[in-house]
C-alpha cells in the first residue's frame, strides 16, 4: 500500500497556481507563417513578432528595454529619448480628431511618458495616388495645430507615392526627439510593492469614436476620440509626485496591456480596483453592445503611472487641477503577490485574472 497522504485542497490550490505562473511567465512565441491584424493590436501576437523577429535581428541594450522611446545618453553627458511611430487609421477623419493628429500626438505622448521633454519631431508620409491634395492640406494643417499644441516642432520628413490601391488613402510616419532632464529615471525596476497605480482620466474613448466614425455598426453615440498631447500633464504629475516611477500611454491593447507589460516586467502584481475605472456610460455602453472590454480599448491622450503611496493624493489633486486631468485618479496598487499577475477587483467582490490582449478586436485605430 502507497504510504503517500493525499494532497490537501490548500496544496492542490499552490499547485494550480504554480503551473498557472508559470504558463503566464513564458514569453509569447511567434508561430504564425504570415503576419495579420493581430499583430498590430499591441497584444500577445505583438509580443511575439517583435521578440521573434525585431528584437532578435536588432538586439541590444536599449531596444531590448521596449519602452515607448529609447533613453540614449550622448558623450556629453546628456540625455535624449528618441520614439518613432507609424498612423494608418481608418477613417482618416473621426470625430474629435484626424490621423494628423494622432500623428503628433501619439509620438509627443511616447517621448512624455518616458520622462522626456518633447522637442523635435520628423514626419514621412506615403500618399496613394489620387489622393486628394484638399484632404492632404487638411491633414498637414492639424499636424501644425497639434505641433503648436504640444510644443513641439517638424523639422524635416519625407514624402512617397504609391500606385492607386497600393494604399489607403494616406499613411504617416513620425519620430521624434526630447531631452529628460538631469536626475529623471522611470523604470520598471523601480516600481515597488505598496506603489499606487494611477490613471490620468477616462477611458476608451479614442478606440470606440473610430470603430463608430467607420459606420459598420448600428450603433449611434456621442463619442469624440481622446487624443491630445499629455506632456504638460506629465510635467504637472513629476512636480507634484517626483518619486513616480514609471509611466506608459495606454495606446493599442489599452491599460489592460500596459499594466501586463508592467507586470511581467517588475515581476509584482498589479491590482486594478474595477469600481475606480473612469469610464464614461456611452463608452461603456457601446463596450457592452459589442462585447469588448473597455481595459483593451485604446487611448491616445492617457496614460498609467505608477507612483509611491505616499505621493498619489498629491499626484491626483496636482492633475485634476490640470486642464486633461480632471478625471485622474487611483485605479489599483501594485502587490508582491502574486508575481507577474494583473488582477481586476469586480464590483461584485470577486477578482478575475486580467490577461494580455490575444487578437485584435480593434484593427486600424492609429
Amino acid at each position: 500500500m502507497s504510504t503517500t497522504e493525499p494532497a490537501t485542497s490548500a496544496e492542490r490550490e499552490d499547485r494550480v497556481l504554480e503551473r498557472i505562473d508559470k504558463f503566464r511567465q513564458r514569453r509569447p512565441r511567434l508561430l504564425d507563417e504570415v503576419v495579420t491584424l493581430a499583430h498590430g493590436a499591441g497584444g500577445k501576437s505583438s509580443a511575439a513578432l517583435v521578440d521573434a523577429v525585431f528584437v532578435e535581428a536588432f538586439r541590444n541594450e536599449e531596444l531590448e528595454q521596449l519602452g515607448d522611446a529609447a533613453a540614449l545618453t550622448m558623450p556629453s553627458g546628456e540625455r535624449l529619448a528618441f520614439s518613432t511611430d507609424s498612423y494608418v487609421v481608418q477613417p482618416l477623419r473621426f470625430p474629435g480628431g484626424s490621423i494628423g493628429h494622432l500623428a503628433v500626438h501619439g509620438t509627443v505622448n511616447d517621448l512624455a511618458v518616458s520622462g522626456a521633454r518633447p522637442r523635435w519631431l520628423s514626419a514621412a508620409f506615403v500618399i496613394e495616388e489620387g489622393f486628394p491634395i484638399a484632404e492632404l492640406r487638411e491633414i498637414v494643417a492639424d499636424m501644425s495645430e497639434a505641433a503648436v499644441l504640444s510644443g513641439v516642432q517638424i523639422v524635416t520628413g519625407d514624402t512617397k507615392v504609391v500606385g492607386k490601391g497600393a494604399a489607403d488613402g494616406v499613411y504617416i510616419s513620425t519620430a521624434g526627439v526630447g531631452v529628460i532632464p538631469e536626475g529623471r529615471r522611470l523604470s520598471a525596476d523601480l516600481v515597488r510593492a505598496g506603489d499606487k497605480v494611477l490613471l490620468s482620466g477616462t477611458i476608451g474613448e479614442h478606440g470606440m469614436a473610430v470603430m463608430l466614425a467607420r459606420g459598420d455598426l448600428a450603433i449611434e453615440a456621442d463619442i469624440a476620440s481622446d487624443t491630445a498631447p499629455v506632456n504638460s500633464l506629465v510635467e504637472t504629475l513629476l512636480d507634484a509626485a517626483p518619486s513616480t516611477r514609471w509611466m506608459r500611454d495606454a495606446t493599442r491593447g489599452g491599460v489592460g496591456t500596459v499594466c501586463n507589460e508592467l507586470a511581467h516586467a517588475c515581476q509584482l502584481a498589479v491590482i486594478v480596483d474595477e469600481q475606480s475605472l473612469p469610464i464614461e456610460p456611452q463608452v461603456l455602453g457601446a463596450c457592452d453592445m459589442l462585447g469588448i472590454d473597455p481595459l483593451y480599448v485604446a487611448n491616445e491622450g492617457k496614460f498609467v503611472a505608477i507612483v509611491a503611496a505616499d505621493e498619489a493624493d498629491a499626484a491626483v489633486a496636482a492633475m485634476r487641477a490640470h486642464p486633461r486631468g480632471a478625471d485622474a485618479t487611483v485605479v489599483g496598487e501594485i502587490l508582491a503577490e502574486p508575481p507577474g499577475i494583473v488582477a481586476l477587483r469586480t464590483s461584485f467582490g470577486g477578482s478575475r485574472i486580467v490577461d494580455m490582449l490575444v487578437g485584435d478586436p480593434l484593427p486600424r485605430i492609429c
